[in-house]
């Protein structure tokens, strides 16, 4: 009995630790639609949209060389996160700037 409560406990921590992460599949998709939504409401110009898609294809590359291995390791995870979390502060940033595409 207390086995399986041990258990059923630490596959809740478990759940619970991870059911706010996002994946690095779903953090650039939505980076891709907030960009897709600053160039609808024209709060991008064009040149910050095209920097913004390279640095999202330069992310993309990353992601599959650490791949082409068959195994992302712990550091490469990081790094690719870095990138991430870096690239949307440069989104929100050029974003809330004064441009605007007029």
């Amino acid at each position: 009995m207390k086995t399986k409560l041990f258990a059923a406990a630490i596959l809740f921590a478990a759940f619970c630790s991870t059911a706010h992460a996002q994946t690095i599949r779903q953090k650039g998709k939505n980076q891709r639609h907030r960009i897709a939504q600053g160039v609808k409401s024209g709060e991008l110009t064009r040149t910050e949209t095209k920097n913004l898609v390279k640095d999202q294809k330069e992310i993309r590359n990353e992601v599959k060389d650490a791949r082409a291995d068959g195994v992302v390791t712990k550091d490469e995870r990081k790094d690719i996160k870095q990138d991430q979390r870096q690239e949307s502060r440069k989104i929100y940033r050029k974003k809330h700037n004064a441009r605007t595409r007029g």
